[in-house]
């Protein structure tokens, strides 16, 4: 497909990744964490690879795509890197949209933002970064990256981020704050165990007129390992019990996650993206799960 040169230098994809947010109907995405930096020459080139042919499988199906940025706290390699020198084209990239944090130097932010929009990605995610692990943050909020960004980019879209776990009237009005400067919303991971809170936030988001489009982050459980449960609730609030109960239950990974899909878009909240998928089986199970 072709893109368009806009006058800020954004190679804009034929496919307009907001509009395509604001159509009717349900969507699911995915999020894809790169390499850990540090991993042998080997195990990376391993997970590089599996990488690149699920985001040129997923680019191809139209499938909204997330790279993330240091996820949890754990450095991980460039997603922009890769990217450019892997995949190339603005047509494998117009639904792929990279992560960036406030916690890295705002002259590298800049940067970052401006090779993004050449290579003619749908857009990057802004958002502030864990205060508490790792270098502190070059703004005080995503949003204040957000705002310098379009400043010097206007036309090239920007993702900004809501947490419905924090008190979700209030996330919801800094969302419709004037300078909340996102074209799109990411949310922290919900679940079918916290849709009171999803809902209200909703409700809030349709009283003030909001009509930002939103994609709310759903995370595959592997397994009830009390361990491994105890670790991701650092970053995100677990309903470990209720988790732990279907997996007792006999419920699989899947129809869990499928379960709290179904029960969002039951809900109104139609466009999801799915956390905690490898790149190897991507297009298998994120198949499987997109039906519901």
């Amino acid at each position: 497909m072709e893109t368009r040169r806009t006058g800020d230098g954004y190679a804009a994809p034929a496919i307009d990744i907001v509009a395509r947010l604001r159509q009717p109907g349900p969507m699911v995405g995915v999020e894809l964490r790169p390499p850990r930096l540090g991993l042998d020459a080997s195990r990376g080139m391993d997970v590089w690879i599996d990488m690149y042919h699920a985001v040129r499988h997923l680019a191809r199906s139209g499938t909204f795509v997330l790279l993330t940025d240091d996820a949890a706290g754990d450095p991980e390699e460039e997603s922009l890197a890769h990217l450019a020198a892997n995949l190339g084209g603005a047509a494998d990239l117009e639904t792929v949209v990279p992560f960036l944090t406030c916690k890295h130097p705002l002259e590298y932010c800049r940067l970052f933002a401006r090779r993004a929009a050449g290579l003619g990605v749908a857009g990057i995610a802004v958002v502030g970064g864990d205060h508490s692990i790792g270098p502190g943050r070059c703004v005080p909020h995503g949003k204040d990256l957000r705002g310098i960004l379009r400043r010097a980019q206007p036309g090239f879209p920007l993702g900004g981020w809501a947490n419905p776990h924090r008190d979700p009237v209030e996330q919801a009005r800094f969302v419709a704050d004037d300078d909340f400067s996102a074209d799109f919303v990411l949310t922290q991971i919900v679940s079918h165990h916290s849709l009171g809170r999803v809902e209200s936030f909703r409700a809030e988001l349709e009283r003030l007129g909001v009509d930002i489009p939103v994609v709310y982050g759903v995370f595959l459980y592997r397994s009830s390992n009390s361990r491994t449960l105890g670790y991701l609730n650092r970053f995100f609030p677990v309903p470990a019990r209720a988790i732990t109960a279907e997996f007792a239950a006999g419920t699989s990974a899947n129809e869990i996650c499928a379960r709290s899909i179904r029960r969002l878009r039951e809900a109104g909240a139609e466009k999801v993206y799915v956390s905690n998928l490898r790149g190897g089986e991507v297009a298998v199970r994120l198949g499987r799960l997109a039906g519901g």
